[in-house]
């Protein structure tokens, strides 16, 4: 018996072993013995290889990891910047948390805009309910590239209380009459949407004094901004608008035609109202039929066209600026503006007017270096 195992090993050492086949046939072998053709020393050096091979490939940085993600060096050290404590944060949960953005189909150039908004973001617990959460946003927002554009604007729909404020507050407005379609919008143009809502009775009230239906366009505009707006915001702009003279019926019949004057900061239309009472001497009544008045930026457009207008009637040029003329003339854009009523006169008189109108435009507002900008927080 002994002989003939030891032939079996002479045989083994000359012919060598083929991955798919065994250099006997099974009948050969002796019934007790089976081999397998590799050494306990051939078996621990293939393992210690292996390790070696995965100990180098294994990220030793946190910039190691993230080039390993997909950032190359400009993205990570802009990453680093916006937020240092990545350079020591634990690998293993970046990775984690990396793998998490790559299932939402986030990439590089996401990230750095998702840290740019939200620093801690990667610092937070961005897993809780996370395959729930995924597949309502999913469901909610038809697409990934959608989903995407919403998390970039907004990283924190990642760490909302998925249970008691983001389920909530999407029936919430559902319940209001809005669809999926009229909210993605909302969403996507206000990123505090979610955490900002809050309606009670008198907000109730004041989306009803508008008279809008839930199917009219401009509804879905005045539910959100009322919805995250505060009581007290509300009824100081509607006290800014009753000071000109407005009634209630007509401020909240603007409100329903354009809501987002009634979000415009109370300074600004005071002196955007104060202009055009003063200076052009039209009724408070000409912002119901024209609100585009209360958007103008004052100093930049506004006063500049204005004094124009008054410029070219003091030359006695041809091509008046007057009554309706003006309100169509403030509506254009500035080159279509410049075109028509300053490049149509001759050179000489064109080149005047044009160092008129560039005078007007630099004349800033009085003391506004020095004004004091104070933080008040939301502005709604």
């Amino acid at each position: 018996m002994k002989s003939r195992v030891g032939s079996l090993f002479k045989l083994c050492i000359v012919f060598p072993v083929s991955r798919n086949r065994s250099p006997l046939p099974k009948s050969a072998l002796p019934a007790r013995l089976s081999f397998v053709h590799t050494t306990y020393s051939t078996v621990c050096l293939a393992q210690e290889e292996s390790l070696v091979e995965d100990t180098f490939d294994q990220p030793k940085t946190s910039a190691e990891v993230l080039e390993k993600w997909g950032c190359n060096e400009a993205d990570i050290s802009q990453l680093f910047k916006r937020r240092p404590a990545l350079r020591k944060a634990d690998l293993n949960q970046l990775q984690y948390k990396l793998n998490i953005l790559s299932e939402l189909g986030i990439t590089a150039p996401d990230l750095l805009k998702i840290i740019n908004c939200r620093p801690r973001l990667l610092s937070l617990r961005i897993d809780r309910c996370f395959d729930e959460r995924h597949e309502f946003f999913m469901t909610l927002f038809g697409s990934r590239e959608l989903l995407v554009k919403a998390i970039v604007r907004n990283p924190s729909l990642l760490i909302y209380d998925f249970h008691n404020k983001v389920k909530p507050t999407i029936a919430l407005y559902e319940g209001m009459g809005l669809n999926r379609e009229e909210l993605i919008p909302m969403l996507l143009s206000r990123p505090t949407l979610i955490p900002r809502t809050v309606f009670n009775d008198e907000k109730m009230e004041y989306i009803r004094k508008t008279g809008l239906s839930s199917k009219s366009r401009m509804y879905k505009y005045v539910v959100t901004l009322v919805g995250i707006s505060r009581l007290e915001t509300i009824s100081e702009r509607i006290a800014n608008f009753e000071k000109f003279g407005f009634s209630e019926d007509e401020i909240f019949s603007l409100m329903g035609r354009s809501p987002l004057l009634f979000f415009l900061s109370v300074d600004k239309v005071q002196r955007n109202m104060t202009f055009v009472l003063g200076q052009m001497k039209l009724p408070a009544t000409v912002i119901l039929a024209h609100p585009f008045l209360l958007y103008m930026n004052l100093e930049a457009a506004l006063k500049p066209r204005v004094c124009l207008a008054g410029k070219i009637e003091d030359m006695g040029l041809g091509e008046q600026i007057k009554g309706p003329k003006l309100l169509t003339a403030l509506r254009m854009t500035e080159k279509r503006f410049v075109k028509a009523f300053i490049n149509c006169h001759p050179k000489d008189v064109a080149d005047e007017l044009t160092e008129y109108y560039t005078k007007a435009k630099g004349v800033k507002r009085l003391a506004e270096a020095s004004k004091k900008k104070s933080n008040e927080g939301f502005p709604y």
